[in-house]
């Protein structure tokens, strides 16, 4: 297959092409195919990113199912259970372990190990006590004090967040990484290209690290995220009706925006989160140092982190993966966010890019399915699995008559998917229309690194030039 393009474009009939866009063609020709199609629909006046667990994996980001080494269950309860914990809270640990342990029913475990919390914190709450299955015979069954409950969801919460604590390659700007780029950087370059004359292109992500802010900061582009102030950001969803132009022209009566902006929206809240007693968000950016440490030690070796100061500090940081999930969108600030989301997919001239999301949040999805009644939305998915449950939904769709593509790998009879191709990393760089800025931008940030270490004394200690 090296003469024929290593992607598929899946298309639906009522683009005026059935099936493959890319079959038969060259991997020249199937490149230019793609990214005419992608410069013509970045040029729609409303563009919307949605992202997920998925555009994270080449950072090092956790999934919710898979082999074990990246698993997200896998990896919280290996490590937690060997905290200090109670043998009732051990023992509810190693039911899970029991059934259905990393095929991807964290999230319903976890529902039951929060939900049973809210059924027995109110004053008013009928309910004395949970009966909890154990895997030992004496006794079947258990309590779960409560004290002992809140001290096991405290260590879930904070595993949760050292796993998704990631930290971007600043290196890759530069010129000095030696590690495959994550995507994230040339992504956004490219994204933000557009002719400033379009609307603002809106990212929004389910993702609780801060990948996207870490490349936004190593690129230089300004961004509204919903929280206004400096000292202590302050969630205020009025900030998403503010633009950033340049001051001379407005004062001359003529508008010009700033270039590099856009739009960025926290779906399921974020690492950097915090949630102060009156309710309010705030956002509070730390050093994530102490997290990089923690995801390469042994499951002992990340119990023992877990009562280090570093991580004794660690609040609730947004939307858990629960099945409370939909509620919580009915809470501020997710429902400020969420209506947002809503809002833009049923703006005219809509180009969304769904990319690293598996479609299994129902309350995200049902959005998105309610948006393909826009008869000029344009949805393009990116999937590198091409027997994955995504396209058959997609397929759905698409028999309906929707605009809706899939971008995924073309895989030869009995080959097995690589998971290398559609990814989100190589759409990023491989796929997407290159712009000029980003290698300049690059060659201006090696030349400051190079003029930086003209500076640096020599190993000896003496300055350049020294006797």
């Amino acid at each position: 297959m090296t003469d024929i393009c290593k992607y598929q474009l899946l298309a639906p009939v009522s683009a005026g092409e059935g099936g493959d866009l890319l079959a038969g063609k060259s991997p020249e020709d199937g490149m230019r195919r793609m990214q005419a199609l992608l410069a013509d629909w970045l040029r729609m006046e409303n563009v919307v990113v949605l992202t997920a667990a998925g555009t994270s994996v080449g950072a090092g980001g956790r999934l919710m199912s898979g082999p074990a080494s990246n698993n997200l269950e896998c990896l919280v309860v290996d490590a937690v259970e060997r905290c200090q914990l109670t043998d009732a809270a051990k023992a509810v640990l190693a039911w899970k372990k029991a059934h259905d342990f990393g095929t991807g029913k964290f999230e319903d475990w976890l529902s039951y190990l929060f939900n049973a919390s809210s059924l027995l914190k109110p004053p008013h709450s009928p309910l004395k006590s949970v009966l909890w299955k154990s895997e030992s015979t004496s006794p079947a069954d258990l309590v779960l004090p409560e004290d002992d409950e809140k001290t096991l969801r405290s260590y879930i919460e904070k595993a949760m967040l050292a796993e998704c604590a990631l930290e971007i390659d600043r290196g890759e700007v530069s010129g000095t990484s030696t590690t495959p780029s994550s995507g994230h950087i040339p992504f956004l370059a490219k994204l933000i290209a557009r002719d400033t004359n379009l609307g603002r292109t809106h990212l929004f992500t389910l993702n609780y690290d801060t990948l996207f802010e870490q490349a936004m900061d190593e690129l230089g582009v300004q961004y509204f995220d919903g929280f206004s102030g400096k000292a202590n950001p302050r969630f205020d969803p009025a900030v998403y009706g503010l633009d950033v132009y340049y001051p001379g022209d407005v004062a001359e009566g003529r508008v010009r925006r700033f270039d590099k902006f856009l739009q960025f929206y926290k779906l399921h809240g974020s690492i950097h989160w915090h949630a102060a007693a009156d309710g309010t968000f705030h956002a509070r950016h730390c050093d994530l140092a102490f997290a990089k440490a923690y995801r390469a030690a042994t499951p002992g070796g990340k119990a023992a982190l877990l009562g280090t100061p570093d991580f004794t500090s660690i609040e609730s940081f947004g939307i858990l993966p629960t099945a409370q999930k939909f509620s919580k969108t009915l809470d501020n600030p997710y429902a400020h966010l969420f209506r947002l989301f809503h809002a833009r997919l049923n703006q005219p001239q809509t180009f969304i890019i769904v990319a690293g999301y598996g479609f299994a949040d129902d309350h995200v999805t049902r959005i998105i399915e309610t948006a393909l009644t826009n008869p000029s939305l344009v949805m393009l998915v990116v999937e590198p699995n091409p027997a994955g449950a995504i396209l058959s939904r997609i397929k759905r769709y698409q028999g309906l008559g929707q605009r809706a593509f899939v971008l995924t790998e073309r895989v030869a009879p009995g080959a097995a998917c690589s998971f290398k191709v559609a990814t989100f990393a190589d759409f990023a760089q491989n796929v997407m229309p290159d712009v000029k800025w980003l290698e300049d931008y690059k060659r201006m940030r090696s030349f400051e690194e190079q003029i930086k270490k003209s500076f640096e004394p020599p190993p000896n200690g003496n300055p350049t030039g020294a006797a």
